[in-house]
């Protein structure tokens, strides 16, 4: 599937080039964006590759339908001031009738796989979670 590559291989020539596999109105969602439109989708990739040096998805596993795809991934790759980022989550993409990407919504993790490993919010996110917790 071409969007899937455009993940694994995230270029600034492969996101300048993404109209034919995108529809201009695409809903992006994940924990940070709830982005709609193809300008602010490249925005949001562009964006992603000035922040994060030697960004990269590994696909772990994927199931397609005829109008959507589930893809779960790995990401990692280095932030500053963070260090190296470690993601797994799952997207799940639906497409249009021309077989465009309409909308990708990515499931993850953010409270434990990067706010509770920030200086400053890791130790009360992980009091309030030892707190919920079931002993």
């Amino acid at each position: 599937m071409k969007y899937i590559e455009l993940f694994e291989k995230l270029t600034p020539e492969a996101i300048a080039n993404c109209d034919e596999i995108i529809n201009p109105d695409i809903r992006f969602k994940d924990p940070f964006n709830d982005i709609r439109g193809i300008d602010l989708f490249k925005r949001m990739m562009f964006k992603t590759l000035e922040d994060v040096q030697q960004p990269q998805f590994h696909i772990v596993d994927q199931a397609c339908s005829e109008t959507r795809h589930y893809v779960r991934w790995d990401f990692e790759g280095r932030v500053k001031g963070l260090g190296l980022l470690n993601l797994t989550g799952m997207s799940e993409i639906t497409y249009d009738e021309d077989k465009r990407v309409i909308e990708h919504i990515d499931h993850w993790d953010a409270s434990e796989q990067l706010y509770e490993k920030l200086p400053v919010l890791g130790w009360p996110i992980t009091c309030i979670k030892k707190r919920l917790q079931v002993s």
